[in-house]
């Protein structure tokens, strides 16, 4: 049976210290389509889970000499970050209280070894779905975030002129109602005539206009 390619999300960082198993699971994950960044310890995958292009998905042994697996995990969540990896420990400790420790250290999941490959691919499926929903809610997150730094709400108590309406902004100067609003908010004006303004103000404007071309002598 084939495993389900891991599409986007082709990128997994792998640390084990034993060379035979590292080529064993190696291999069988670029079989499976994942492209594989190989560690061979704890520092080599912490220094690798540091950059900005970091893979997505890891899969930790618990037991390495330096720096082991639970302690690369305890680094990963101890650091701010929108989009965090999704580690899955490698071990032989699957005793409850182990279960616990690796989970308390900020383990995903847990795979036991030496691993069985059918499990192995339904836990790295579970982790490209959980990747996957995690990056959806991180950009939907920027992109409110980019809305609400766009909104500016005008608040307060304007004083406004009783006659032209103009505003008088924090420099004890006076605005047009429309450069005011403008420079305080988001919002842009396009002019137009309102009805009463056209039959109050405008219309008897062009009717003196034009009774004034009618009245003027021609010429000759």
């Amino acid at each position: 049976m084939s495993a389900p390619g891991p599409g986007a999300l082709a990128r997994i960082l792998i640390a084990e210290d034993d060379p035979v198993s590292r080529r064993v699971l190696e291999s069988t994950l670029r079989r499976w389509g994942y492209e594989v960044v190989v560690t061979k310890d704890g520092e080599e995958a912490w220094a690798a889970l540091q950059a900005a292009d970091a893979p997505p998905l890891v899969v930790l042994d618990w037991m390495m000499p330096g720096l082991d697996g639970l302690e690369v995990c305890r680094r990963v969540r101890g650091r701010p970050a929108a989009t965090a990896p999704y580690v899955v420990l490698l071990t032989a400790r699957t005793r409850r209280e182990d279960v616990v420790e690796g989970l308390e250290a900020g383990a995903d999941d847990f795979v036991g070894k030496p691993f069985d490959r059918d499990e192995l691919r339904a836990r790295l499926n579970v982790g490209v779905r959980m990747v996957t929903l995690q990056r959806k809610l991180a950009a939907r997150v920027r992109e409110l975030e980019e809305a609400m730094s766009r909104v500016q709400q005008l608040q307060g108590l304007l004083p406004i002129c009783a006659y032209c309406k103009k505003i008088r902004n924090d420099e004890n100067y006076w605005q047009q109602v429309e450069e005011y609003i403008s420079a305080h908010s988001a919002a842009q004006f396009s002019h137009g005539i309102c009805p009463q303004c056209y039959a109050q103000v405008l219309a008897p404007q062009l009717r003196a206009m034009r009774e004034g071309r009618a009245a003027r002598p021609t010429d000759g």
